[in-house]
């Protein structure tokens, strides 16, 4: 069934379309989904309401841009409501853990399809793994995020920061990734 015939059987209510629509794009929504829930059942209770606000504001899609990034951006929105509605996203965790990591830029951006890192990121504290979510894989600026969210820009950038730190040290841990020569004390070249 092609997107225009999807659409149109969801706004006329038919439920062979509404199938059809939640069959090709699930999938790839839960793992959007997975990524910001503490579990499998809270992704998928998220997923569930992201659902249903798609299929009641189908009507708002008029065909500009990719449908997938529309109901992308509808599923992640369902899902931060949801953590602000729970009041999950406040926790956070002390700074000490964010400074007792040295951060190498290379290493967490080429590794962040990898199924370990995604579940890597899946420990870090909520805070941080909204904010990591958001800016590094959705593509928001910390301002669309400070908005989102309802904190200040500078905080989503120390959260973005912290959770990066913190993610290092646990793919650090896991042996995803090595230690860098730097933290482990180590020269390289004819520095010194």
């Amino acid at each position: 069934m092609t997107e225009e015939l999807m659409i149109q059987g969801c706004l006329d209510g038919e439920a062979a379309a509404q199938e059809a629509f939640y069959n090709r794009f699930s999938p790839r929504m839960l793992g959007v989904c997975y990524r910001f829930a503490r579990n499998r059942e809270d992704a998928e209770d998220m997923l569930q309401e992201g659902f249903i606000k798609i299929f009641s504001q189908i009507n708002q899609f008029r065909g500009q841009g990719v449908l997938e990034g529309w109901v992308r951006k509808i599923i992640v929105h369902t899902c931060i409501n949801t953590l602000k509605k729970n009041k999950k996203f406040t926790e956070s965790v002390d700074i000490i853990h964010a400074h007792s990591v040295y951060l190498n830029e290379n290493n967490i951006p080429s590794l962040l399809q990898a199924k370990q890192v995604v579940e890597s990121i899946r420990l870090l504290p909520l805070g941080y793994k909204t904010v990591l979510n958001l800016y590094a894989i959705e593509g928001y600026s910390h301002k669309e995020i400070a908005s989102i969210l309802d904190i200040g820009e500078s905080t989503s950038r120390s959260q973005y920061t912290r959770a990066k730190a913190m993610l290092e040290e646990i793919l650090i841990k896991k042996k995803i990734i090595q230690e860098p020569k730097e933290k482990m004390g180590m020269v390289s070249g004819g520095r010194s």
